[in-house]
């Protein structure tokens, strides 16, 4: 078979350029994703081959059914070495990361240094500058030496990746508040320790008082607590089977603004606009008063509990479980009106089929209808650049010939498994 032969190639050409620039192994973080993007190529190529009506055998050209079944299975192995190269990418780029991200860091503490050399110009380099180029360092150190520890895992972005292998907005949101009030007390700990009189260190440890930065402490303490209570929410959701979720392959940067489905979403965009401009007014009142928290004005702050607010309503309402409205008869262009019966097609109308981020030809290919007591694999459907068959609204499936005619029970596993509920519907002989 065509898919197999492409399967047998990508392994010859891995052989050939073992561990080089274009070694296609899943477990080579040189050449993962040149074996993904040629899996890839491979598959749209031949999707789009049948699509167009090639490459059917003469045995099953005769029979619609059969064409589609065959069809549907090959698409089904082809996309399963996709989905393959697919994980083997996402791990070999976990991998890679902490990498980049400590370089990512310690990039920051240069254009720190830098910022403060040229503001020093003139005004001379003061202990305050000294005390935030001493917190920066320690602060990308220990991260450094985060990212190396957690470096299977995403290295220092591992506690802001959910466990659908997604950026969280919440947790990164909440992780680079808690970033930047670390940075302001060792900042204040820097001034401290090298306060040469007792004035000045009664005025830096006043500085630390809730009065001066009561504005931001209550921002930290929603964003921290809009983390925790959204995973506690979600995972509920999940398990009570008002939510699907499936797992990306890779976390990427714009799932802070969009849903599993790559959509941007109002509320994960206004929230991480928000708290950006929040955060550089934070670190402007930082700059300009080095010897005390960050007052963020009350006014700022009661618009980022506004943003949260609005973000952790939108998470609550995300979402909702699969629903069948309606079965009827597939009927083609001539064909009499008849009652459903064993062997024929039915259409399956509804919402929720295909959960967001489940669009790909893997995880299609997993769905399941229920007939009764017999499982029916939704066969795929392909046309020029995409599948016509599933869909989010509608299903086409063959009631199977193993049903027994009456009242049959109808009900749809979607990729993320969650099941409908029951449809009856009336099979005749």
């Amino acid at each position: 078979m065509a898919v197999q032969e492409a399967r047998q190639g990508v392994e010859t050409d891995a052989r050939g350029a073992a561990h080089g620039g274009g070694c296609t192994c899943g477990d080579c973080p040189h050449g993962a994703r040149e074996g993904h993007r040629r899996a890839v190529a491979a598959f749209l190529l031949r999707r789009d081959e049948f699509a167009a009506g090639h490459g059917l055998p003469a045995a099953v050209a005769h029979s619609a059914a059969a064409s589609r079944q065959w069809v549907s299975d090959e698409l089904t192995q082809s996309a399963q070495l996709v989905a393959e190269r697919g994980r083997a990418e996402g791990e070999a780029w976990l991998a890679g990361l902490w990498r980049r991200t400590a370089c990512t860091v310690w990039a920051g503490v240069v254009l720190l240094l830098l910022g403060q050399a040229l503001t020093a110009i003139g005004s001379g380099w003061t202990a305050a500058r000294t005390a935030g180029l001493a917190a920066a360092l320690l602060l990308a150190a220990t991260l450094t030496a985060a990212s190396w520890y957690h470096r299977a895992r995403g290295g220092a972005l591992a506690p802001v990746i959910g466990e659908d292998n997604r950026l969280s907005t919440s947790r990164a949101v909440a992780a680079v508040w808690v970033l930047f009030v670390v940075y302001s007390v060792l900042v204040l700990v820097g001034r401290l320790a090298a306060a040469s009189g007792p004035a000045e260190r009664d005025t830096l440890i006043s500085g630390l008082e809730l009065a001066r930065g009561a504005g931001m402490v209550t921002v930290l303490a929603v964003v921290c607590a809009i983390a925790v209570v959204v995973r506690r929410v979600v995972g509920v959701r999940v398990l009570g089977q008002r939510l699907q979720k499936v797992r990306a392959h890779r976390p990427r940067a714009a799932d802070l603004l969009t849903d599993d489905s790559g959509r941007g979403t109002f509320g994960d965009i206004q929230y991480v606009a928000i708290s950006a401009v929040a955060l550089l007014f934070a670190a402007v009142r930082l700059a300009r008063r080095p010897d005390q928290l960050p007052d963020l004005p009350w006014g700022l702050a009661v618009v980022m509990l506004v943003s949260a607010a609005t973000y952790f309503a939108g998470k609550y309402a995300d979402g909702g479980r699969p629903v069948i409205l309606s079965v009827v008869r597939a009927r083609e262009a001539g064909d009499l009106d008849a009652p459903i019966r064993t062997g024929e097609d039915i259409e399956i109308r509804g919402a929720g089929f295909v959960p967001p981020g489940a669009g790909t030809a893997d995880r299609l290919s997993r769905m399941v209808v229920r007939v009764g007591a017999v499982h029916v694999h939704v066969p795929l459907v392909p046309v020029s650049g995409g599948f016509s068959n599933p869909t989010d609204n509608l299903l086409t499936v063959p009631v199977p010939v193993d049903v027994e005619p009456g009242k049959v029970e109808v009900r749809v596993v979607t990729a993320a498994g969650v099941e409908t509920g029951a449809y009856a519907i009336d099979v005749t002989e």
